[in-house]
This record gives C-alpha cells, sequence and structure tokens, in this order.
C-alpha cells in the first residue's frame, strides 16, 4: 500500500507539473541546457511595462527590459552603468545629463536612442494610459502638468542633446535621482513596435505577444502559455550579451506554497518563490544550503477604504492597527526572522525608525468606544478583510481575526480572490481592508512615503491630506539631506497618526535554490539580476540530495 501511495503521489506530482507548465523540464536538465526554472507565484495581469504594478510581473521585467541604469551588482545602493555609459548632474542635482551607448541596440537589432527614451516617458504620462506608476516620473520637469493634461507631452523636462546625450530636467534638487532611474518603470519601450500593431495607448494592442515583442533587456519573450509558464530567451543584440550566460529563464505560476515545495523537493524548479511557513523553521535549520533567509526591504500592511464606513473615521483605523500583536504575529505564525512593523519605512541607514503605532489595547478599546462601537457593539456585519488565495495571507488573515475578536469584540470576515482579481479589486478600491505588501522601488525612504499623496496611483484608500502633500513636497525642494530626511518623517508620522494604513511586519525572503544555481546574492530590493545568473552542470551535491532528482 505504501509503494502504491507513493507511485500514486509521483504521478500526480508529474500530471500536476505538466499541467502547469507544458512541456516539462527538471531541474538537471535546466541546468544541461541553460534554462532557469524559477517559480513566480501568479502569472502576469501585464506584459505591457507601462501598466506593470507587482513583484511578479517586475520579476519578468527585469529580464526584459533595461534603462538608464540598473541596481548596483555588488552594492543596489550604488546604480551600475546600463544603457547610458556615463552621467553627471550639475551642482544642485536638479539636471542630469547621461551618455547612451553606441551600441545598445533593441532585440531586433535596431539602435536605441535618446528619442525612445522620451517618447515612453511622454506615453507613461498620458492620462488615456491611466499608468499606476505615472507619479514616479512627477520629479521631472512638467510630469505632473502633463499627466493632468495642463501641458502637452513635449514640455517634459527630457531632451535630446546629441546622437547619444540625453538631458533631464528635474522639478527640483534630486541626489538619489540615480538611484530611482533603477525602477524598470524608467526602461524604454520600443516606438517602432508599438505603432506597428496599433494604437501605443490602447490595451488591446498586440505588441506584447509571442514572435512581436522588442525588448531592451538581456533577455526578450520567447513564449508565453497562461497557467503554464512565461519563457524568455537570451537576447543577441543585448549590448551586453556576452555577460549573460543563461539561454532562457521559465517564469512558472504556481500558487500554492505547499505545490512548489514538493515540485523543489521532486527537483523541478531551481529557485521557489517562498517557503511553506509550517517548514520554514525545519528546513532552515536542517538544509543551510539549499535555503536561503534574506532581509528585504519591505512592509506588510492592510490598505483601509477610508471611503467607506466605518472607516472614515480615524479612530476605528487606529483601534484596529493598536489591537494587533505585531511580535506574537512574527514569533508564532510567519517565524522566518521577519520584524515587527510599527511604521510604513523599513529600517534603512540615516533614516530613524517612525514608530506610528504599539500593542495597546486599552487604547484601542478606548478609541473604538469613542467612535462608537464600545466592546464591538453595533459592529457592521457586512466587513471584509480582503486577501489573496495563498495559503499564508490565510494563515495571517485568520491570525488578525482572533486579534479583533480577543481585543476589540468586533468579527471581521475574510473574503479571499485569486491573484489577479484580488490586485484588480485593490486598483478599484473595491474592499474594506485589504492585504498589501510593498517592496521598495529603490533605496530610500521616499518609495514607501510618497505612494500616499492624494490620488497616487499606488495610494487606492481614499485617504488625501493637504498637510502630507505639502511635506512631500516641501522634502522634494531640500537641498540639505538631513532636512529632507527630516521633513520625511514628519509625513510618515502624519500618515500613521491617519492610519489608512496599518503596517505589519517587515518582510525577510526565505526560498529554496538548487545547487545547481549560480549567482544567487543578497539583495535588500529583492530585485534579481537576471544577467549574472548561471547554472552548474551536473549539479553539486547538497543536504537535500536524498529528496532531488539529478536525471
Amino acid at each position: 500500500m505504501r509503494r502504491f501511495l507513493v507511485a500514486l503521489l509521483a504521478g500526480w506530482l508529474t500530471l500536476l507539473f505538466s499541467a502547469c507548465s507544458g512541456e516539462s523540464i527538471n531541474a538537471t536538465e535546466g541546468a544541461r541546457r541553460k534554462i532557469l526554472l524559477v517559480n513566480n507565484k501568479d502569472d502576469p495581469r501585464w506584459l505591457d511595462l507601462h501598466r506593470t504594478n507587482s513583484v511578479v510581473e517586475n520579476n519578468i521585467m527585469l529580464a526584459l527590459h533595461e534603462g538608464l541604469v540598473v541596481e548596483g551588482a555588488t552594492n543596489e545602493r550604488d546604480p551600475d552603468p546600463g544603457i547610458a555609459a556615463s552621467w553627471q548632474s550639475n551642482p544642485q542635482k536638479s539636471v542630469w545629463s547621461f551618455q547612451l551607448r553606441p551600441d545598445a541596440r533593441w532585440s531586433d537589432g535596431n539602435p536605441i536612442t535618446p528619442d525612445d527614451f522620451i517618447w515612453s516617458w511622454q506615453r507613461l504620462l498620458n492620462p488615456k494610459l491611466a499608468a499606476e506608476y505615472s507619479g514616479m516620473l512627477f520629479i521631472v520637469k512638467n510630469g505632473r502638468e502633463i499627466f493632468e493634461g495642463k501641458l502637452p507631452p513635449d514640455q517634459l523636462g527630457a531632451k535630446k542633446t546629441g546622437p547619444h546625450s540625453l538631458e533631464i530636467t528635474l522639478t527640483g534638487p534630486t541626489p538619489h535621482f540615480p538611484q530611482v532611474l533603477c525602477h524598470s518603470i524608467w526602461c524604454p519601450l520600443a516606438r517602432h513596435c508599438l505603432e506597428k500593431y496599433g494604437d501605443p495607448l490602447s490595451a488591446l494592442n498586440p505588441w506584447t505577444d509571442d514572435g512581436k515583442m522588442i525588448t531592451s533587456g538581456p533577455f526578450r519573450l520567447k513564449t508565453y502559455l497562461f497557467r503554464r509558464y512565461l519563457e524568455v530567451e537570451k537576447n543577441p543584440h543585448y549590448w551586453d550579451a556576452a555577460t549573460v550566460k543563461l539561454d532562457g529563464i521559465r517564469f512558472y505560476p504556481i500558487t500554492s506554497e505547499q505545490t512548489e515545495d514538493r515540485l523543489f523537493r521532486r527537483g523541478q524548479l531551481h529557485i521557489t518563490y517562498n517557503v511553506p511557513l509550517d517548514k520554514a523553521p525545519t528546513y532552515l535549520h536542517d538544509h543551510p544550503d539549499v535555503i536561503v533567509n534574506d532581509p528585504n526591504l519591505a512592509v506588510r500592511f492592510y490598505r483601509v477604504n477610508t471611503k467607506r464606513k466605518p472607516f472614515d473615521d480615524a479612530r476605528v483605523r487606529r483601534a484596529l492597527g493598536l489591537a494587533i500583536d505585531r511580535q506574537s504575529l512574527v514569533d508564532n505564525v510567519l517565524r522566518e526572522n521577519q520584524r515587527p512593523a510599527f511604521g510604513v519605512v523599513p529600517p534603512m541607514d540615516g533614516y530613524d525608525e517612525v514608530k506610528g503605532f504599539s500593542f495597546d489595547i486599552a487604547e484601542a478599546q478606548r478609541l473604538l468606544a469613542e467612535a462608537g462601537f464600545p466592546n464591538g457593539q453595533g459592529w457592521p456585519s457586512n466587513v471584509k478583510l480582503h486577501i489573496a488565495d495563498s495559503e499564508r495571507a490565510i494563515q495571517v488573515a485568520e491570525a488578525m481575526q482572533a486579534m479583533w475578536q480577543k481585543n476589540l469584540g468586533i468579527r471581521i470576515p475574510i473574503r479571499m480572490e485569486d491573484y489577479n482579481s484580488y490586485l484588480s479589486s485593490q486598483q478599484h478600491m473595491d474592499y474594506d481592508i485589504s492585504d498589501a505588501g510593498w517592496n521598495a522601488d529603490y533605496y530610500d525612504p521616499a518609495t514607501f512615503i510618497d505612494m500616499w499623496l492624494t490620488d497616487g496611483g499606488n495610494n487606492r484608500t481614499g485617504w488625501s491630506n493637504p498637510a502630507f502633500d505639502k511635506l512631500l513636497e516641501e522634502s522634494g525642494q531640500c537641498t540639505d539631506a538631513a532636512s529632507r530626511l527630516a521633513t520625511l518623517r514628519k509625513a510618515e508620522a502624519l500618515l500613521l497618526s491617519e492610519a489608512p494604513v496599518l503596517p505589519y511586519y517587515y518582510y525577510t525572503r526565505t526560498r529554496m535554490i538548487h545547487p545547481a544555481v549560480v549567482g544567487w546574492t543578497k539583495r535588500l530590493l529583492d530585485d534579481r539580476m537576471w544577467k549574472y545568473f548561471d547554472l552548474r552542470y551536473p549539479p553539486p551535491p547538497s543536504s537535500m540530495d536524498g529528496e532531488l532528482r539529478r536525471e
């Protein structure tokens, strides 16, 4: 009977992985063929760079696209040259000049020019596109005014100054601008590709289909099989193609942590997206050569819809935040060395942590009673906690439910959706309280604070405060670094006092890494520089060899 069950499980896993991935390649075969097998958790909603807004999509974009600069291979805070070979600024750090590589080419062999960058940024700011990341370009002169339709696109503070030269004028001093440019949203798109297939602003333009997409990065799109995998292949026209060792990467959309764990242990993946919470402590102890537990500059939080009752009352929002025992959550539920989050900005060099929350049941109960719900009496029954369909989100949500029930006397049922539906519901503010996370776009506290601007594309809480907006505007005009950070701290403190967002932990990222993988490094932003990865064949031994299949 035991042999039968083992055989049945093996057959089920084979069928499952075949259904999820089309042509099945195990990790050993992938190493031989130089094809990296990565679980990316879900299918991307978009392959149009300007419409993307998730880690799932960003992982793919980092393979397909490259900008003026890229995150440093050895230090994320010091950008490396990308399509720009060099750059410099004026003394005020408000005007930046870039020299593009003459040998920079699109994946179809055509040259990449300064005009490509300018056209791409103008597209991103076009209000018809309604790109969620358009706000990142508001630091460019006239960027906001163009997005609001007050100025034409040709008034953007970016101009071609030579065949391979580009100048960008910003709204004020921005010494960290090279770090900002590392984000994939600044990468160029091939105008000649988008215009070939229709209206560049239309969501129905098929330019991202197999065989049509033209890209600037180390890889190009090979095939996308929905619910199976997305595969990229080496781009032979990439300016630094000699550095790229992989022939391809497969991104799998495996949502279940238990499933990806089983597939990894059966030698069907090189890199997992997560590790099941119930197995992480054991794996960290027994397989330190195969598992990584890296700090990640990211925060997990709940968005609160301030346009819905009773969450239009800041006292209710604060009460929920004060009733969360964050230390117990990371110690007893998550157990992956996360840190409790009492603010939205994770610990960063030079920035003093703002602790806008604590675990204070008495104050939480006082605020809730003052708002009209003493001991939870009268609490509306239709309020729900919105999460994505994942084991991790469910376990955390159930812990939160228990805390709010015990500490405040309120019951909040869970509403669960598949990942893409969950993202759409957040975008359209179709929720009461919604689980969310934010990974740093670049190494600076502003990336966690400026998203809460009034009507910001990533705000999605309905919260607005003119004083907060003013502080962010002032921080953008500070020439002194210390004054700028102090102003950002004031803005964060104001945000937390009104509590449209309830942070609860700062991330670590725990993954299983196959022994064949070369090039995995600790990266606070968790952005993978795919061009530096390689695969060893045959794979070296590891502590998990009893489970990993090698044939």
